[in-house]
């Protein structure tokens, strides 16, 4: 049976007092209240990974970083390795998140290292797809997504693609309020699911946990999570304060 995941993404927000703030009331929430059979994962900026993994109960939160770097170290300024990030005692590790790809370039190749390096440094990916409005629009949106797969994860083997954590999030309702309808979604990662079926056998596809990221909330999160093929959550703004957070992962 496959993990139900709630994944908080915190972007590029909190100074570390106000992150150690939230990761302790979430702490509070989730092992007081939480659903003990959901995973939780606190994806916070680099500046608290180790304040965090400290703070919470490793047994009901897990933590992660938000990106990594191409390389595995060097005379790369300003970048954080995955052995970096391992080193902090994170766990996972969001990559190709469609700002990534938009804001600073972030190419299949790209993406291709640092899946790898990230593997190699027993991290959790939890590996991002989407589309844009137009591509929606056009109704090209199934080969879009397939591309950016078959390009990256879909190029590893068997026994390294069943690490992975896929979230599949329209670009076009990330932080604009706007959330793809339950049937857009349910069909995206149905036909996500499809496609790693296809390449890697049933019993890969049916194990692996897939994600809806793009404007999730507490209201919409327990229709959405009710469907057969979406197995929880990457959230954005709403991981930002402690209830709204509980409320998703409570969803189920």
């Amino acid at each position: 049976m496959r993990k139900k995941v709630v994944a908080g993404n915190g972007k590029c927000n909190t100074t570390l007092q106000e992150g150690i703030e939230l990761a302790q009331t979430v702490n509070q929430l989730v092992t007081e209240k939480g659903d003990k059979n959901i995973t939780v994962v606190l994806c916070t900026p680099f500046t608290h990974l180790t304040k965090v993994v400290e703070l919470v109960d490793g047994n009901r939160i897990g933590v992660g970083a938000q990106n990594c770097a191409a390389e595995a170290k060097g005379a790369f300024t300003g970048e954080v390795s995955a052995a970096m990030v391992k080193s902090t005692g994170a766990g996972y590790v969001i990559l190709g998140h469609s700002e990534r790809r938009e804001y600073y370039g972030e190419t299949s190749e790209i993406l291709n290292k640092k899946v790898a390096l990230t593997l190699a440094n027993g991290l959790t990916p939890i590996y991002c797809c989407g589309e844009a409005l137009e591509t929606r629009q056009a109704e090209k949106q199934n080969e879009w997504v397939k591309r950016q797969l078959d390009e990256t994860i879909f190029q590893l083997p068997v026994e390294e693609v069943s690490k992975i954590i896929i979230a599949y999030e329209p670009i076009w309702a990330i932080g604009t309020g706007v959330t793809a309808s339950t049937e857009q979604a349910q069909e995206m990662l149905a036909y996500i699911r499809g496609l790693i079926a296809d390449k890697f056998g049933k019993e890969v596809a049916d194990k692996t946990s897939i994600l809806y990221g793009g404007s999730c909330n507490a209201k919409n999160a327990p229709e959405l999570f009710a469907q057969p093929d979406i197995d929880g959550g990457l959230i954005g703004g709403a991981s930002l304060k402690g209830e709204d957070f509980l409320g998703i992962i409570n969803a189920y």
